[in-house]
This record gives structure tokens, C-alpha cells and sequence, in this order.
């Protein structure tokens, strides 16, 4: 049992990992959080429901296409409702974040209704089971496992290895250095959002896959754990976001089959506090002092 869970919670913290690693980035170079970003996931996830049941795409078209619709749109977020007021007080940024947040909502209750819309049946998914060793694994969860680990690494590739990777963490060491470098950093704030935007939009699919469901507020739930688990691996590392989401998704899923599924996400948040009192900074990320 200790084994089936925690493939179920590798699973789950695979979503968490993929959505947190948009917290990150954006924290890490503008050191604001996105509060919208739960629902960026959301919208993300009917986009990609929209383009497999209306328009019939098959999964494998309807990841990517949706993945670019929601990095557009998350661009558009950052244009409208960031840039404006990026030197405003931070009280500022955080209520503009609440407004798109809440206007996402609305605007998905509006197109899709407020229940809950199912993927099954939709062009060509199809779940098939495993046994290993008495332990049971779909190649849905599979799937969720591989590509998000791959998605991971892809990003970790791109921030450390190519020209663009650069400039996001010279922006974010210090946007006015970037910018004597002749670096564009309103272009790289706006690639940051675009491609947390489609990550966000990928965790989506993967979770209304998974669990067979979407609705208007589940970007609620998932943006507040994925939060949280960037703040446990340490908000500003990606590396610690990736780990945060994890071990947020094994804790839950194995306190939930141990102990009892009414405490799920009071295991989640139990973990975070205890982690924070011994390492304010995360599990990754490293202490900053203040300069005076």
C-alpha cells in the first residue's frame, strides 16, 4: 500500500511542481507573488478541455495549442494588469493580482457554467492499468509523471543554458543592471508569464485528465497548494519548486491514506509550517541579507 500511495502522490505533486514553478519565476525576478495563477491553471485546463471537445482535437494537438493559448493570455495579464503598476506598492500589485484572479473566475462560469465537465471519452483517451508488484499504475499517471518531470527539465535547460536563461536571471538579480546590459527586461518579464502560463495550462490538462473533472474554482485549491509548495522548496529557486511540489503531493496523499482524507490538505499545510520553523527560506532557497 505504502508503494501504490506514493506513485499517487508523485502524481499529484507532479501538478503541483509544474503550477508552482510559475510562482517562482515570476517571484524571482519581480518579487511579487501572482495570485492569478491559480486560475491561469484553470482557465488553462477548460482551454485544452475546449480544444479536445469542440474543436476535436486529439490530446497530443490540443496540449500544445492550448499551452500557446494560455501563454498569450498570460503575457496579456502581465501587460494589463503588472506593468502598470510594477513600482507601486506592493498592497497595490497583490489587489490588481485578486482582480484578474476573481475576473478569471467569472469569465470561466460565464463560458463553461459552474459544474464540474468531465475529459473522459475525448479524443482517444483511453485508460489502460498495470500491475507491478501489486502495485497499480495507469498510463495516465504515467504520463503526468513523465511529462511533467521532462517539462521540468526543459526549463531548467532553458534558465541555465541558452542566451534567453541568461537574461531571466540577470533580470532577475537586478532589473536595472539587466537593463544597463542592454537587455529588453519588459520582453523577458513577459516571457517569464507566457511560459509559467503554459506550464500552468499543461498542469490543467494533466490534472482534469487524471481525475476525470474541471470546474471554475478548482484553481482555488490547486494555486494555494502549489504556493504553498513553492514556498517550501524555497520561493525563487526552481529547483525548490519542483521539490516543494513533490513532497507536498507524497505528504498529502500518504497522510490521506494513513490517517484520514478529511486532514488531506492539513497534512500539506502541517508539513510547510514545520519546514518553515526550521528553515524560513524553504527547503532550497537561500537566506538574504539585509543590506542597510
Amino acid at each position: 500500500m505504502f508503494f501504490q500511495q506514493l506513485i499517487n502522490g508523485i502524481t499529484v505533486g507532479g501538478s503541483y511542481a509544474l503550477i508552482a514553478l510559475g510562482y517562482t519565476m515570476v517571484y524571482g525576478i519581480l518579487k511579487i507573488v501572482n495570485f492569478a495563477h491559480g486560475d491561469v491553471f484553470m482557465i488553462g485546463s477548460f482551454l485544452g478541455l475546449f480544444c479536445m471537445q469542440v474543436l476535436g482535437m486529439p490530446y497530443m494537438v490540443a496540449f500544445p495549442v492550448a499551452a500557446i493559448a494560455t501563454a498569450v493570455m498570460g503575457i496579456f495579464i502581465e501587460r494589463v494588469a503588472y506593468r502598470p503598476i510594477r513600482v507601486a506598492d506592493s498592497l497595490a500589485v497583490m489587489i490588481s493580482a485578486l482582480g484578474v484572479s476573481i475576473f478569471l473566475e467569472n469569465l470561466a462560469m460565464v463560458l463553461w457554467g459552474t459544474g464540474t465537465h468531465a475529459f473522459s471519452g475525448l479524443s482517444g483517451i483511453t485508460i489502460t492499468t498495470y500491475e507491478f508488484h501489486k502495485v497499480i499504475l495507469s498510463n495516465i499517471q504515467i504520463g503526468v509523471i513523465v511529462l511533467s518531470i521532462l517539462l521540468m527539465i526543459g526549463l531548467y535547460f532553458i534558465v541555465n543554458k541558452t542566451k534567453i536563461g541568461v537574461a531571466m536571471r540577470a533580470t532577475s538579480h537586478s532589473i536595472k543592471s539587466a537593463k544597463l546590459m542592454g537587455i529588453n527586461t519588459d520582453r523577458i518579464i513577459s516571457f517569464t508569464f507566457g511560459i509559467g502560463s503554459a506550464l500552468a495550462c499543461i498542469a490543467g490538462m494533466l490534472v482534469g485528465i487524471y481525475y476525470d473533472a474541471v470546474y471554475p474554482l478548482i484553481g482555488y485549491s490547486y494555486g494555494l497548494k502549489a504556493f504553498a509548495a513553492a514556498v517550501l522548496g524555497g520561493i525563487g529557486s526552481i529547483p525548490g519548486a519542483m521539490l516543494g511540489g513533490f513532497v507536498m503531493g507524497i505528504v498529502e496523499t500518504l497522510g490521506a491514506s494513513y490517517i484520514s482524507t478529511g486532514y488531506r490538505d492539513a497534512f500539506a499545510f502541517a508539513i510547510l509550517i514545520i519546514v518553515l520553523i526550521f528553515r524560513p527560506a524553504g527547503i532550497l532557497g537561500k537566506k538574504e541579507i539585509d543590506k542597510v
